[in-house]
């Protein structure tokens, strides 16, 4: 069986630092997961549940690391691709970062399981954009400066069109009062 795997950009929400990290795609997994040993290693700042969630492993047995008893808030940036939300953390883990069917069930994304490719085409609105490729930006923090940039184009386009408005305004105002 292959296993799926994307390069995203984590960014820790109270410092808004970030690191690109290989995350597993799984559609067995119930949740969204984090290695505790890397949350701790990384610095994420760890926000403890009101009431703590077993685990049980793919053989039904229960995790032997314990319950999930913290979450970290993240943004995640894939391709285009943005969104705020909560991992739970937990000991154990193969992978630093799982993203499971909840996550792949919102997001629906194409994936080509013969070459691992991952598309963000079905996102929903709230993610902020749709998937686009973005030729010669590698990384999430160029990716992060590109759509900055594509924002900075829009309140210019933006301006310019109230500009033009206003202006056809004054000119039809300045006709009438020819008559």
């Amino acid at each position: 069986m292959r296993e799926v795997t994307v390069k995203i950009g984590l960014e820790r929400i109270d410092m808004q630092e970030g690191i690109t990290v290989e995350v597993l795609l799984d559609s067995g997994a119930t949740g969204l997961v984090m290695s505790s040993e890397f949350a701790k290693k990384q610095g994420f700042k760890l926000k403890k549940l009101e009431r703590p969630m077993q685990v049980r492993n793919m053989d039904g047995s229960f995790n032997r690391e314990g319950p999930i008893e913290n979450t970290v808030e993240v943004n995640i940036y894939y391709k285009g691709h943005t969104e705020r939300t909560e991992i739970d953390v937990i000991g154990g883990q193969k992978w630093l970062v799982i993203l499971g069917m909840p996550w792949l069930a919102r997001h629906n994304p194409e994936i080509d399981w013969r070459t691992g490719e991952v598309k963000m085409t079905r996102c929903p609105e709230e993610c902020g954009k749709q998937w686009r490729p973005v030729q010669s930006k590698s990384g999430w923090e160029k990716q992060k400066d590109e759509e900055a940039k594509e924002e900075v184009e829009k309140k210019k386009e933006e301006e310019a069109e109230k500009r033009k408005n206003s202006g056809s305004k004054e000119s039809s105002r300045g006709m009438g009062n020819m008559r």
